[in-house]
This record gives C-alpha cells, sequence and structure tokens, in this order.
C-alpha cells in the first residue's frame, strides 16, 4: 500500500498545498492508502443548511436533488455544496483497514460507524442514490468512502436506532458545546430551537442554567414552538423571523426586561440570521454560530457596525466527547427519543 499523509493531502488534487476540506477536488479513488480505512456507506446524512440550499434548487423535485448530489461528488471527490462549502457525515461498514493502521485503531472489518467528520472532506464515491428523506436531510446510497488516519468516528450504539443516532451525531457538537458555553443563572437564546440541532441545545442549557437563570426559545412558527413547548425544554418561547434582527431584538429586549441574553446558540439553517444573535446579545456575552448557514464576515463586520462588543464562536461540529454527549440525551430522556424517533428516524 501506498504511504499516505495523516491528514489526506495526498488525496488533495487541487489546489496543492490545501488540506482536503477547503480542497476543490479531492482524488476519490477507492484503493485505499496505508493509513486509511475504507467504508462501505449505507447513508449520507447530509448538514441542514446543505440540504435545504440543493432541495430549493432542485425546487423540491427528488430526482434532481439525486442529480446535483451525484453531480457535486463527480466534480469534487467529495459531497462538499459549492453553495455552503458545507457536507454533513455517514453511515457505513468498515470494509478495509490500512496496514499502517493494524494495532493503532479499535476497529475492525464489518464494524458499522458513523463518520464525525464532514463529507466536506471525505472521499466518497455515489454508485447509485437509493432513497432521499427529504424531511430528515436523510440519503440512502450504493457507494464507497475514504476515512482518513485523522478522522473521527463512533461506533455505533446497540441501545440506539441506527437512523435515529446518524441524526444525533449529525448535530453532536452544538449540545456539547452548549455544555462548555452556559453557566449557572445565565439568560440563554437559542435562535432556531426547534430544529434537530436546536432542541438539543435547549435541552442542555435547561439543565445548567439552573433556578436563576433562563432559556428562551424562539423558531420559525408558533407549530414548531408546540412540541417544544410540550418538553418544557425553555422557560420562554418566541415565534419570529431570525432574518430579521430589528424583530428578533425587540421581542428579546421585551422578555428579558431590556438585559438581552449572556448566550445566544443560532442553530438556524438558512441564510442572513448573523445579526438577529449579535443584536440580542449583551455586550460581553457569547454568540455560538452551530449553523453553516453563517456568513461569518458579514457576523464580523456586523458587529463592528453596531457597536457590539460580543465573542463569537465558530461552529465547531467537534468537541471532546461530543458524541457520547448527544447519545446520552436520548437515553436520558424518553420524550426526546420519542420525539427524534419520530422526525429523524
Amino acid at each position: 500500500m501506498k504511504k499516505g499523509n495523516p491528514f489526506g493531502t495526498h488525496r488533495v488534487i487541487e489546489p496543492k498545498g490545501v488540506l482536503p476540506q477547503p480542497a476543490i477536488k479531492i482524488d476519490n479513488n477507492m484503493e485505499i492508502y496505508d493509513n486509511e480505512i475504507l467504508i462501505n456507506v449505507q447513508t449520507l446524512n447530509v448538514d441542514s443548511a446543505s440540504f435545504t440550499q440543493i432541495s430549493d434548487q432542485a425546487g423540491g423535485d427528488v430526482e434532481k436533488i439525486k442529480e446535483i448530489m451525484k453531480g457535486i461528488v463527480a466534480e469534487r471527490g467529495k459531497h462538499q455544496n459549492p453553495v455552503t462549502g458545507s457536507g454533513g457525515m455517514l453511515i457505513g461498514t468498515i470494509e478495509q483497514i490500512g496496514t499502517a493502521l493494524e494495532g493503532k485503531t479499535d476497529l475492525k472489518v464489518g464494524d458499522k460507524i458513523a463518520t464525525l467528520v464532514s463529507l466536506s472532506l471525505t472521499p466518497l464515491v455515489i454508485e447509485e442514490i437509493l432513497d432521499v428523506r427529504k424531511e430528515i436531510d436523510q440519503v440512502d446510497i450504493k457507494g464507497k468512502a475514504i476515512l482518513f488516519e485523522s478522522g473521527i468516528y463512533a461506533k455505533l450504539p446497540s441501545d440506539i436506532p441506527e437512523n435515529l443516532a446518524l441524526s444525533v451525531l449529525d448535530v453532536a457538537g452544538a449540545p456539547a458545546q452548549t455544555v462548555k458555553l452556559v453557566k449557572e443563572g445565565d439568560t440563554v437564546l437559542v435562535l432556531g430551537a426547534a430544529g434537530k440541532s436546536g432542541i438539543l441545545c435547549l435541552y442542555e442549557a435547561k439543565k445548567l442554567v439552573g433556578p436563576t437563570g433562563k432559556v428562551i426559545c424562539m423558531a420559525h412558527r408558533e407549530s414548531s414552538l408546540d412540541k417544544v413547548r410540550a418538553l418544557g425544554l425553555a422557560d420562554v418561547y418566541i415565534a419570529g423571523d431570525a432574518t430579521n434582527a430589528i424583530e428578533v431584538y425587540e421581542k428579546v429586549m421585551e422578555v428579558t426586561d431590556g438585559k438581552l441574553c449572556d448566550l445566544v446558540i443560532s442553530c438556524v439553517s438558512r441564510p442572513n440570521c448573523e445579526m438577529s444573535a449579535i443584536l440580542a446579545t449583551k455586550d460581553d456575552g457569547t454568540v455560538y454560530y452551530f449553523s453553516m448557514a453563517t456568513s461569518f464576515t458579514k457576523a464580523a463586520l456586523g458587529a463592528e457596525g453596531v457597536g457590539k462588543d460580543v465573542n463569537m464562536i465558530i461552529g465547531n461540529g467537534y468537541t471532546k466527547g461530543h458524541a457520547d454527549t448527544a447519545l446520552q440525551i436520548m437515553r436520558e430522556s424518553k420524550a426526546l427519543s420519542d420525539l427524534y424517533t419520530k422526525l429523524y428516524a
């Protein structure tokens, strides 16, 4: 076997000198290098911002969605949406392990895993798209993928259904980062709070703010709020348009008695929601942008433009223990497990 770089740079075709994620095109030949793992892919979980954009571009037509996805992989060697720049993750079965990884990994041929690195850097071949589940951003395929030596993964748990585990692991970074950011007594706003990542953030925030804190749930529609309200995951529920920064600001000012929020978590899967999060945050507070629809240029220059001194965190999908944190929520809360099974599995 040929010797590979731990970060997968040996797969980069264009431009040379960059890592696989920012590369425009990578080599998706499925003959593995000595430090790679070959996966027989079962399902792609496309990230929400990417799938929303693809679905909009296709006018919701399933065959056009398939065509767009196959076109992206054919052009780039990976599933990296050229508009959003984001990817998603996958589940599959280990087919082959490179010789350099023998004794260095707990994986064996036949293990079923979820990759916890983005499809935007994962060499991928789609032979056939078998099914598109638009309502949960999942696509069943016949195909192969490569996991680099530096790539992180989770073995699928035996006590949680596969599609449920995939859906939760896809957004595992959000609740885990929430645990790191929320302090007792904080006022926390979650934008896009009725979505897959938003609900998990609410759950962790509500546990951590304590009796003196406040969790604010904001979603676009009252019908979306109802499913969250039934779970008791927040103290305040607001319906509003996250692209309308002034509307969000005024509503948050009202429910916080003009004090605004210590922490705002943005899980909205559509663009132009940067300023809503910034305006809702008090000076010296923190904005955590989990959504890959975020323009960090708009966020940085927008905060400057309104004179807001806030800490802004890029939504890194990885933090230590994030897979365990997300899966544990499904074990702790039967209500959330039932809801996620209904919505996403």
